[in-house]
């Protein structure tokens, strides 16, 4: 037998339900998306806008949300230069309709079924695919071992804020890390991620994790790289990366 047929991928109209300012430069999308099929934590879509003259722009961005039924959420981060973030981030109201196209990607994704230690490393908006992993983990009740390092610019560009510090209550191993300017009393001063906080906050290799890691290129391949050398296996190493605008370098 052959193998089986893939699913295909439409575009599909989905319906802002409603919008949620998360950073003064980041805001969360709720849409309503009819005959969505359901999606894997870590998985993204593209989202298409349509000028009055025709003429169109594309990007990806990566779902928030744990599965829900018909209901999804995008984090989006607007870029000075965007031809899109800005629309999305600024314009967009509840009520409104998009062109939405997903769910895409299959590799950068987790699922209750591993029972192995999780391993999540964001720098900047790379929280949000990790953020999909965190509550689709929380909403599994998952027993899977799982950790959270945020690499993120200042206190005020912190991703969930509330909701992270409501996780870290309920239990969630979760740490941050400051690299312009630091809360006060902060126990490490602003610094970017390095082989030593990484090998002091992060599974050992010993117990094996599958490590998640999202952010700028330059952030990505700098971490992948500590953790390979501080023997991590590179084949449990799975990153997902974007341009340099809005991360933490």
């Amino acid at each position: 037998m052959g193998a089986p047929a893939r699913r295909r991928v439409t575009w599909r109209v989905a319906s802002v339900t409603a919008v949620r300012d998360e950073t003064p430069s980041a805001r969360t999308l709720t849409l309503e998306v009819a005959g969505w099929p359901g999606h894997r934590a870590g998985q993204h879509v593209d989202i298409r806008l349509t000028a009055a003259d025709g003429y169109t722009a594309t990007r990806s961005y990566s779902l928030a949300s744990a599965p829900d039924g018909e209901r999804v959420e995008l984090t989006v981060e607007r870029l000075a230069d965007g031809e899109v973030s800005p629309y999305l981030a600024g314009v967009v109201a509840a009520g409104d309709r998009l062109e939405l196209r997903g769910p895409l990607g299959g590799w950068f994704v987790w699922h209750p079924g591993q029972a192995e230690h999780v391993q999540l490393v964001a720098g900047g908006s790379g929280l949000v695919p990790l953020m999909a992993m965190v509550r689709t983990h929380a909403q599994a009740v998952s027993r899977a071992p799982l950790r959270l390092l945020y690499s993120v610019r200042e206190p005020d560009a912190v991703l969930y804020r509330d909701e992270l510090r409501d996780r870290q209550r309920d239990g969630l191993d979760a740490r941050l890390a400051f690299t312009r300017r630091a809360p006060e009393g902060w126990p490490r001063p602003p610094a970017r991620v390095d082989a030593a906080l990484l090998a002091d906050v992060t599974w050992p290799p010993a117990t094996g994790p599958t490590t998640y890691v999202c952010g700028p290129t330059g952030f990505v391949e700098s971490v992948s790289q500590d953790l390979v050398g501080g023997g991590h296996d590179p084949g449990r190493i799975r990153t997902e990366r974007f341009g340099p605008s809005g991360g933490t370098r």
